[in-house]
């Protein structure tokens, strides 16, 4: 980023009151895009989407840090749209959500957005107007700084990927509110159960498989949506879209995640990745073998191939049940191996919360009749050494009636003696593989840490440092609670316990800085981004601590970020798992204050909701 905090609040509420802020040495330019049915061919089937210009990807738009910036987007759909500018600062009413900073765009009409670039790196655009992202309505952006970058390359290319499926958003959503396990083709097997046994015994299988069950959940429900296939810059495995290079050129690459709902585990056998930039801002460079792409983040990383060979960019869905390809090469034709996939990752009881270590991401809302709801007062943190040993005749599996609502004052922070080590119904074999690396965005036993598939780095967030501070380092002003709630079996999903429809906005004072504490209750990895405003990841690292547009936050964990609230107007704050999003894990956000020029308007016909 190249402008100061007071210099963006000043541009950001000039432009929110419709004062257009040209810099002396700034140049306004125009770009026009259409909305438009297409056809998407991934290789192994063909549907119909949507697109930009008539292609899905829509074009890269490519910008300049310092630009004033003209778009006019034309809704050739029989249907209304949009189009969010993905991690941009820009005044509200040009964030691109209907309902709440626009109208939208009805079909046959143009609407034009006008903002500042102010910033620069990876970010994209899609439509946040029904599932027209997970149907194609999705680009990619590049923005050039206006000083060099502190980074030499000599090649620079966008890889973006996504997952399309061969049905229809609106489909998908129908079939996971019929059967949560609609799309799941990871089920257990009878083959599994007797693996199993072998591995843990007959009892501690069978108890293991009853836990489950009574949480009505699979170790392999990692990913909502199986069956689709991965694209990377709109070409399939088998199409293999290929970027060329001459032997020790340094090749920047640009990772985009416009899935809708799929993680991407990615590497490049031969090749180490030098990571110089997260969610478009400057990081100081790391260097890693692999990297979790999350939903809707980006990656810059710079690789330099020294021989004359090719090499494959593979990207392995979270729950490895697909992966995108593609190719770097001296010469189209090229191919390089394509790696096998490593284990499928399966979830564990402290993925689902079920961690005495950390009972803030203890999620209960699935275990049939069991309601912890009011054990506010309860306290696990100290439960290290509790010895169960002696409790032969204890049963958790008939539990389903227990109602520990009442008990409120329940207090176990003294129980030095307890261990848990010896409770014979809960299966804790897998919470910690043998090898597996501590990584503290991670809950202790996760069945979900990554590893390197050749045992070397995979980029952790706590490895992601800012290559130059964009705020003061102060004191957050005040703290606020978001614990991430569902319920997997009815495919609800919420905030607190409440979906977006039944919730009062988040409001926000201009000029104070927020603390988010996100605690993850559920079994899924959800993406929460921001509109409008940055979220800075808490790693530890104070001033130098990274600055992103998106924050991913694994199972039965709590993860802190802040924000200097210096943009007024109303945003939007949701997980960007399409289909989360869509089923209630939403926000609003309303920012109050500033100068009066800057308060919220209505827009166009539609109004603000």
């Amino acid at each position: 980023m190249r402008i100061s905090f007071m210099q963006k609040a000043c541009l950001g509420l000039a432009m929110a009151a419709g004062v257009a802020l040209l810099p002396s040495l700034s140049v306004a330019k125009t770009y026009n895009l259409t909305v438009d049915k297409v056809m998407i061919d991934t290789g192994d089937f063909q549907k119909e989407g949507i697109g930009y210009n008539g292609k899905s990807p829509g074009p890269v738009l490519r910008f300049q840090e310092g630009e004033d910036v003209t778009i006019n987007v034309t809704n050739n759909l029989d249907e209304s749209t949009s189009i969010h500018w993905h991690g941009l600062i820009l005044p509200f009413q040009m964030d691109g959500v209907p309902k709440i900073s626009f109208p939208g765009i009805e079909p046959g009409e143009t609407f034009t957005y006008k903002f500042p670039i102010v910033q620069s790196g990876t970010y994209w655009f899609h439509s946040h107007s029904g599932f027209q992202e997970p149907d194609g309505a999705y680009g990619s952006i590049v923005i050039e700084p206006e000083k060099r970058d502190p980074f030499r390359f000599d090649k620079d290319y966008v890889v973006q990927f996504t997952d399309t499926h061969p049905h229809s958003g609106k489909r998908i959503l129908r079939n996971l509110k019929m059967s949560a396990d609609y799309y799941n083709r990871q089920q257990q097997t009878l083959g599994d159960f007797f693996s199993d046994v072998s591995k843990n015994g007959f009892k501690a299988t069978v108890d293991d498989r009853m836990a489950w069950g009574d949480m009505r959940m699979m170790p392999t429900d990692i990913e909502d949506v199986q069956g689709f296939t991965p694209l990377i810059n709109g070409k399939g495995p088998e199409q293999n879209w290929t970027g060329l290079f001459e032997p020790k050129e340094r090749i920047r690459l640009r990772f985009i995640n416009s899935s809708a709902m799929t993680y991407f585990d990615v590497r490049i056998p031969g090749l180490q990745m030098t990571v110089v930039a997260a969610d478009g801002n400057n990081v100081q460079p790391v260097t890693v073998d692999e990297l979790r792409l999350g939903v809707a983040e980006t990656y810059d990383v710079i690789v330099r191939p020294m021989d004359d060979k090719a090499y494959t960019i593979f990207g392995a869905s979270m729950g490895r049940t697909a992966y995108a390809r593609a190719t770097l090469a001296p010469r189209q034709g090229m191919v390089a191996e394509i790696p096998e996939m490593t284990k499928a990752p399966l979830l564990t009881m402290a993925d689902m919360g079920m961690d005495h270590g950390n009972m803030e991401g203890m999620d209960h809302s699935n275990m049939s009749g069991m309601d912890h709801s009011s054990m506010k007062d309860m306290d696990h943190s100290k439960m290290k050494s509790m010895d169960h040993s002696n409790m032969k005749g204890m049963d958790h599996s008939s539990m389903k009636d227990m109602d520990h609502s009442k008990m409120k004052s329940m207090d176990h922070s003294n129980m030095k003696g307890m261990d848990h080590s010896s409770m014979k119904g809960m299966d804790h074999s897998n919470m910690m593989g043998k090898e597996q690396e501590k990584d503290s965005f991670y809950a202790t036993g996760s069945g979900l840490v990554p590893t390197a598939a050749n045992g070397g780095k995979f980029l952790s967030y706590a490895d992601l440092k800012a290559q130059k501070p964009l705020y003061e380092d102060r004191d957050a002003t005040r703290e606020i609670e978001l614990r991430l709630t569902g319920n997997m079996e009815r495919y609800i999903w919420s905030i607190n316990g409440v979906k977006y429809e039944d919730a009062d906005p988040i409001v926000l004072q201009f000029g104070e800085r927020v603390r988010f504490k996100f605690v993850n209750e559920t079994m899924m990895t959800h993406p929460m981004h921001l509109h409008g405003m940055w979220s800075i990841l808490d790693v530890g690292a104070g001033k130098w601590d990274p600055i992103k547009h998106t924050i991913s936050v694994a199972p039965g964990t709590t993860v802190y970020s802040e924000t200097e609230v210096d943009a007024p107007g109303q945003w939007a704050f949701h997980c960007h798992l399409s289909f989360h999003m869509d089923a209630g894990m939403f926000r609003k956000i309303v920012v109050e204050g500033g100068p009066k020029s800057a308060s919220i308007d209505l827009i166009g016909n539609g109004g603000l909701q």
